[in-house]
C-alpha cells in the first residue's frame, strides 16, 4: 500500500497539471476573444464606410452635396458649414481608426482606405484646412506630424490669425 507522502505527492502533481491546463485554456480563450473583438471593430469600421456609400447612392440631396466643389468661392454659409461638418466627420473617423490601429485592434488597411480617400484632395480645400487648424490641437504631436505628412507632404503652418478670425466671424458659434 502506498505511503501517505506518495499519495500527497501524486495529488500535488495532479493539481499542478490542472493549474497548467487551466492557464493554457484561459490563454486560448483570451486569444479567441481578441480575434473576435478585432473582427467586430473591423466590421463596425467597414459598416461606417458602407453607410456613407449607401447614403450617396440613395439620397439625391446628399449626392448633390458630395458632388459640389467644396473649394468653390461661391459656397453659401450653410454649404460651408455642411462641408466643414462633413470634413470634421472624416477627421473624427480618422482619429478613431488611427487610435484603433495604434492599439492593435484593427488592421492598418482600414486607416489606409480612409487616408487614400482624403488624399484625393478634400483636405487641401480652404474649408478642410480651416477645420484641421482647429481640430489638430486635440491630437498628439505624433499624430499631427504623421497626418500632415500623409496629406500635405510635410507639416503645415497653422492658418494665419487673420484667416482664422475672418472665417470665425462666419461661424454661428461666435456670433
Amino acid at each position: 500500500m502506498p505511503s501517505q507522502d506518495l499519495i500527497i505527492l501524486i495529488v500535488q502533481i495532479i493539481a499542478a497539471l490542472g493549474v497548467v491546463v487551466s492557464v493554457v485554456y484561459l490563454g486560448l480563450q483570451i486569444k479567441q476573444q481578441n480575434i473576435i473583438t478585432k473582427a467586430q471593430f473591423g466590421h463596425s469600421l467597414t459598416q461606417r464606410l458602407y453607410e456613407r456609400y449607401f447614403q450617396t447612392s440613395t439620397n439625391k440631396e446628399y449626392a448633390e452635396f458630395m458632388a459640389k466643389d467644396w473649394d468653390a468661392d461661391n459656397l453659401t454659409p450653410t454649404e460651408e458649414t455642411r462641408v466643414q461638418m462633413a470634413i470634421l466627420t472624416y477627421l473624427v473617423d480618422i482619429f478613431d481608426v488611427y487610435d484603433k490601429v495604434e492599439s492593435g485592434l484593427v488592421d492598418k488597411s482600414h486607416l489606409d482606405t480612409r487616408m487614400n480617400t482624403l488624399k484625393l484632395g478634400v483636405m487641401k480645400t480652404k474649408n478642410a484646412k480651416l477645420v484641421w487648424s482647429y481640430w489638430k490641437w486635440n491630437r498628439t504631436k505624433d499624430f499631427v506630424k504623421w497626418f500632415e505628412k500623409e496629406i500635405y507632404g510635410e507639416e503645415v503652418d497653422k492658418l494665419s490669425v487673420e484667416e482664422i478670425i475672418k472665417k470665425s466671424t462666419e461661424l454661428n458659434t461666435l456670433r
